[in-house]
């Protein structure tokens, strides 16, 4: 029985030329013996942007199931950051659909495309480790120039929470007396020195 599949094409500007991609794409299913059932065409729109609305109808469609395959020329077609990509084919993945790439040669329903598939995900997840790696070196480098991170400190009147801890009140009940939107756990910091 032949494979039915969908094809995504997408071009940047109007003044390109989708039609060459479409056809390459067309082609390849011919060869394939694979019949195409819709064809998803986003015109002047950025690959940067992850929401489009081909693509979204695209998506949609996926999660009714009623694609078994989407087909496009290049990876870039349909996503531009590896992230995005990647998010893309998890979803075609949950709804057990394929993804084929013509010009990289990437079929997800083989063995080879599974491959690439799992090499994408952990690519991803060293960029994920990346970037908390550069932001907890960011912030620690800010903390050792003296810079507060985190959420703002907000003051309060000492004074009147030391007197307030003398007549017996808890933590949460001088926050509240003392109005001023300080958390209890920030009075509990300033204070916990007098409970001896």
């Amino acid at each position: 029985m032949s494979k039915k599949v969908v094809i995504y094409g997408r071009i940047s500007t109007d003044e390109q030329n989708i039609e060459s991609q479409l056809q390459a794409v067309r082609r390849y299913c011919k060869n394939q013996n694979w019949d195409i059932s819709k064809e998803y065409i986003d015109q002047g729109i950025s690959g940067a942007k992850d929401s489009r609305p081909s693509l979204d109808k695209l998506k949609a469609d996926c999660r009714k199931g009623i694609i078994q395959a989407v087909v496009v020329y290049k990876f870039d077609r349909i996503a531009r950051s590896t992230s995005h990509l990647l998010e893309c084919l998890n979803l075609f993945n949950r709804y057990g659909v394929d993804f084929v790439s013509v010009t990289e040669g990437i079929d997800t329903s083989t063995s080879v495309g599974k491959m690439v598939y799992t090499f994408l995900g952990a690519i991803a997840e060293f960029e994920r480790s990346l970037i908390k790696e550069r932001v907890k070196t960011g912030i620690q480098r800010a903390k050792n120039a003296g810079v507060h991170c985190g959420r703002p400190r907000i003051g309060f009147d000492i004074n009147k929470a030391i007197e307030l801890r003398k007549r017996g009140l808890g933590y949460k009940q001088i926050a509240k007396e003392l109005n001023h939107g300080v958390s209890h756990m920030t009075v509990y910091r300033y204070l916990r020195g007098m409970d001896g």
